[in-house]
């Protein structure tokens, strides 16, 4: 512009204009770091809700109940309706509305995250299209969980001129009864959901009750202190406000309903809110002036409709929809600031484990097409669980027996063996009621077998019985007809019932071997965490865990299978005709037994069976008197009848008779097949020894009756002290007995740990690993690589590949937000 003198001037600015422009500049940059700084919290919400990270970002949680007016606060907020409160069913689904204020944005733009992704589909423009988006994914959900409600969130993100920058979980109504065709605790659902939903102590909790509702019959008011006792954190309005206001009339009723003293505390202060409640199809502008309308006569009836108007300078600043939300966009924002230090630190933190999370997958679809490392590491890893076994089963203290170890009735019931075969009384081994394993669980088996083994006697044998075996003996022309005829009946009975016990014990020590596996499993684990793995990280293979428990089951199953080979041959050995077990009554002689025997039955208390639980030592006495299931405990030898003294006294002369057949029912003094040759008694059959009597008989008279039967008495028939029958069942009884310590302590339980315990501990490893390594290369890798596994790695990584973009990239964001606080 040129002068009257025709020279140019500098435009200049008064001072007041510089001002002005400096404040409007401040206010630009301010509104400008606002917005990026709620951009930012949005992306990090969104991504945080993707990926299921559980970050504290400040969110404002709106709670109450069902028709108290939230979702009419949350269109108010919007600036434009979308019928959210018409569907019923999206009220049981989270709600997140991330408000964006967009100035370009003269029609709101909706846009629906994704389920299971970051992303956003495209804009909705359609409030009946929002509401249609809400209901059916809701229904989809519900329908695919089953359940009534759902603490998975939709996102929806609105950007509009109209809107404020805030985001706010809408949730689920309280509700004091099911809708029909809802189950009947979907109320208790609602309010579980709701409270978790509130209870991060980042969030910021809107709640809403009407106003025709006292403060001290509030329904829901009890429940939002359960979650933030002190209101610290809680906001709370007072909906559809104009319905109250025609029952004040006096400036104290308004003051002290607004004060609501009493009942909330000092310090909290409600807002009281009323909108438009024509639900008519308008426009948005229409309906954005029927808010500010409704807030211009709710305050114009408080100063002109009540004697004396209400206190503005205390109340006014919370009266009024306008005014709760430029409270709520500020707090918001002020959290904001506040939280973004911390924020930044915990992407920091985030982003630094995603890409450990990230490496590792790396390292994982490497190793699984390396087959050298893949058998090197589980090579480690196997050799790792075998010697854990062999260390509890020398004994362990850890993991804690408490928790792992079992009692005798659970190893009963968990095997699924139940009690022993046989045995009627019940078997209580010492220490039965503590929680053992490994190699005291397999000891106390032992002992239980040893005190069934006990428990069990001679059954009792029909005279049918007696008589065919004894007949038999003198057809052949036996010499020793009563002594066989017991010594029979004994092995007959010891196969019949000491077989199942021997085979019942090897199934209990198998599942008590079986049981290490897991054992072995947790020692792994707690080294490894403690020390730090040295044999390679194995857990996400599945299928080799898989192969190598069946492995070591199929050990233990062979080892048990091998057993009772080995106790039945034992058994067998025992139980043999040839065997000299039922006629060798001196056992320091023949199998050297009896000394052994009364020694370890004197150290067995003291030692074997050490009495550990809580009562056992005040009670081990009587237990013993009590029970007749325990090894016998006696200091007089046992003599198998004809074996004493007196039967190795020299016979007299008459006492020699010719054999006969014999009949069960003779009396027990009969004395078959001894002659005297040279003054020297032989005795007829396959063995030329002192012959085997009954028992300390006087047998001087023998006489012949009943046309030539022998009998053989004292003289007196009356007087006779029993039959051949008794002394036979007798016999038996003690041959039985005889059969059953010579099984019992000789044979069985050296079989047995040496059988299970010594493989474990020697073998284990090796067998694992013909079972496992000793295959070609494609079968190896089939433990680890299954059909389509690959495939799986390769997408995991992509997912924490782009999990660590979006991380990034909000960590980048921030830390631009944090330069310009």
């Amino acid at each position: 512009m040129a002068t009257p003198n025709g020279y140019l001037t500098t435009p200049t600015k008064t001072p007041s204009e510089k001002s002005s422009l400096k404040r409007h500049q401040s206010s630009v940059d301010s509104a400008a770091k606002r917005s990026s700084r709620f951009e930012a919290y949005n992306r990090l919400q969104a991504a945080a809700v993707a990926f299921g990270e559980k970050l504290p970002i400040p969110e404002i949680v709106a709670l109450g109940g069902q028709s108290d007016g939230k979702s009419s606060l949350l269109e108010a907020l919007l600036g434009f309706r979308f019928n959210v409160r018409e569907v019923e069913m999206g009220t049981r689904r989270p709600l997140i509305l991330q408000m964006v204020h967009d100035p370009t944005a003269l029609d709101p733009r909706c846009r629906f995250q994704e389920e299971d992704s970051e992303e956003y589909g495209s804009p909705v423009v359609s409030g009946t299209a929002i509401a249609d988006i809400i209901k059916s994914r809701t229904e989809a959900l519900l329908k695919k969980t089953k359940t009534s409600v759902s603490p998975n969130p939709i996102v929806m993100r609105a950007e509009y001129a109209h809107c404020p920058n805030l985001t706010i979980i809408d949730t689920p109504g309280f509700v004091l009864k099911a809708k029909k065709g809802e189950p009947e605790n979907t109320p208790d659902e609602i309010l579980s959901m709701v409270k978790s939903l509130a209870s991060p102590p980042n969030r910021i909790l809107l709640f809403l009750q009407q106003s025709s509702v006292e403060w001290c019959s509030s329904l829901w008011l009890d429940a939002i202190r359960e979650i933030d006792p002190t209101f610290r954190r809680t906001v709370i309005v007072v909906s559809k406000f104009d319905n109250r206001l025609k029952e004040f009339s006096d400036r104290w009723e308004v003051d002290r309903y607004l004060s609501a003293s009493g009942y909330l505390g000092e310090n909290t202060r409600p807002y009281f809110v009323a909108l438009p409640k024509d639900r008519g199809t308008i426009s948005n502008d229409e309906f954005r002036k029927q808010i500010s309308q409704v807030d211009v006569e709710v305050l114009r009836h408080l100063r002109d409709g009540v004697k004396g108007g209400f206190d503005e300078e205390k109340f006014k600043p919370y009266v009024g929809f306008g005014c709760l939300r430029d409270y709520l966009e500020s707090e918001l924002q002020k959290r904001y600031k506040e939280s973004a230090p911390a924020t930044l630190a915990l992407l920091e933190q985030r982003c630094a484990e995603v890409t450990t999370e990230l490496a590792r997958m790396d390292s994982t679809i490497q190793a699984t097409s390396d087959v050298a490392h893949l058998r090197r590491f589980a090579m480690l890893h196997a050799a790792s669980i075998s010697n854990h076994v062999g260390a509890v089963i020398d004994g362990a203290a850890d993991p804690s027996p408490e928790q792992w170890g079992k009692t005798t009735h659970e190893e009963q019931s968990e095997s699924g063996i139940g009690s022993w075969p046989g045995v009627t009384v019940d078997v209580k081994p010492p220490n039965a009621t503590l929680r053992l394993y490994g190699g005291a669980a397999f000891e106390r088996v032992i002992h239980e077998f040893r005190c069934a083994a006990y428990s069990i006697v001679c059954p009792p044998v029909s005279r049918e019985k007696v008589a065919n075996i004894l007949l038999a003996h003198a057809g052949r022309g036996g010499s020793r007809g009563v002594t066989e005829a017991a010594a029979e009946i004994a092995r007959a009975a010891a196969r019949s019932w000491l077989a199942p016990l021997l085979d019942t014990a090897c199934d209990r020590l198998a599942f008590v071997l079986g049981n290490l596996f897991d054992l072995a499993l947790e020692r792994n684990r707690s080294r490894e965490s403690e020390y730090g793995g040295k044999s390679g990280n194995m857990d996400g293979y599945i299928s080799f865990h898989a192969s190598l428990r069946h492995a070591y089951i199929r050990f233990v199953k062979d080892l048990a299978k091998q057993c009772k080979k080995l106790v039945r041959h034992h058994l067998d050995s025992v139980t043999s005709p040839y065997s000299q077990v039922c006629y060798d009554n001196d056992f320091q002689g023949g199998f050297g037994l009896s000394a052994s025997y009364n020694k370890f039955n004197q150290a067995s208390a003291s030692s074997f069976c050490l009495e550990l639980s809580e009562g056992g030592a005040a009670s081990h006495d009587e237990t013993m008197r009590d029970q007749e299931n325990m090894p016998p405990q006696t200091n007089a030898q046992q003599t198998t009848p004809g074996k004493g003294e007196e039967g190795r006294e020299a016979l007299r002369e008459c006492q020699m008779t010719v054999p006969e057949t014999p009949s069960p029912d003779q009396p027990c003094e009969v004395v078959y097949g001894v002659k005297k040759e040279l003054g020297n008694f032989i005795e007829v059959g396959p063995r030329k020894r002192i012959a085997r009597m009954a028992g300390n008989r006087n047998v001087d008279n023998i006489r012949l009756q009943n046309g030539g039967v022998l009998q053989f008495g004292n003289g007196d028939n009356s007087a006779r002290s029993g039959s051949a029958f008794s002394e036979i069942c007798s016999s038996a009884a003690q041959h039985f007995a005889r059969i059953r310590e010579v099984l019992v302590e000789r044979s069985v339980t050296s079989t047995l740990n040496s059988g299970f315990l010594t493989p474990c501990r020697d073998r284990l490893v090796v067998a694992l690993g013909l079972d496992l390594f000793a295959v070609n290369d494609e079968k190896f890798m089939d433990m680890f690589v299954a059909p389509g596994a690959m495939d799986v790695l390769q997408n995991e990584r992509m997912s924490l590949e782009k999990r660590q973009k979006i991380l990034q990239s909000c960590l980048n964001e921030f830390k631009s937000v944090a330069r310009a606080l």
